[in-house]
């Protein structure tokens, strides 16, 4: 993995890494977001809530980056789109959600990857990156992460970058349409990134 840099345009910052790079999402992204998200439907659906009506309409996207600018402006949560290094193709999302202040400086991290891009390291390369934002420049002290028991691939992930498998919740998240269960994991500032030191 590259060293981290960080770029800030209008649009926000921009996490540089080896292979991948992270920005805020953009209307502009829409068509690139959709096409990613419908051609890997069937893929996605087992590890996420069940997707509304209307869910890849433009207006929904429209709506849902108001959210991200609501979050972002108040300090709750920061997404990111995951873009491939050698020619800008949209490939997947995360984002560092739910975040905590005061004593706590905790925030949740969720993830997704299209289809055609699993399995070949940008996604740990991508959740590297944003772990190192989010103790570097957000100054966090925890980042949380759940999966499914079953999710081997999301298991491996989260160990290879580091977080430690801290518990098991019952029935935890609706995914699929049903209440499941999720194993935690957690990351601490401090705590080895992807086998380096902070």
């Amino acid at each position: 993995m590259g060293l981290l840099s960080v770029v800030t345009f209008e649009t926000g910052p921009t996490l540089r890494a080896t292979n991948v790079y992270l920005r805020y999402p953009v209307l502009a992204d829409y068509a690139a977001w959709r096409h990613v998200r419908e051609t890997s439907q069937a893929f996605l659906s087992p590890w996420e809530p069940t997707w509304g009506a209307g869910e890849l309409e433009k207006a929904s996207f429209r709506r849902r980056l108001r959210r991200y600018s609501q979050e972002i402006r108040n300090d709750t949560g920061y997404p990111f789109f995951v873009f491939r290094q050698s020619d800008h193709q949209l490939m997947g999302g995360l984002t560092l959600a739910f975040i905590r202040r005061g004593v706590t400086q905790t925030a949740t991290l969720g993830y997704w990857m299209g289809q055609s891009y699993a399995g070949k390291g940008f996604m740990t390369e991508a959740v590297i990156a944003a772990a190192r934002f989010g103790f570097d420049q957000l100054h966090l002290h925890r980042i949380e992460a759940a999966c499914l028991p079953n999710n081997a691939a999301s298991v491996r992930l989260l160990e290879k970058v580091g977080f430690t498998r801290e518990g098991y919740a019952r029935s935890y998240l609706c995914i699929a349409d049903k209440w499941q269960d999720h194993v935690l994991f957690g990351l601490v500032a401090g705590d080895k990134i992807g086998g380096k030191s902070p």
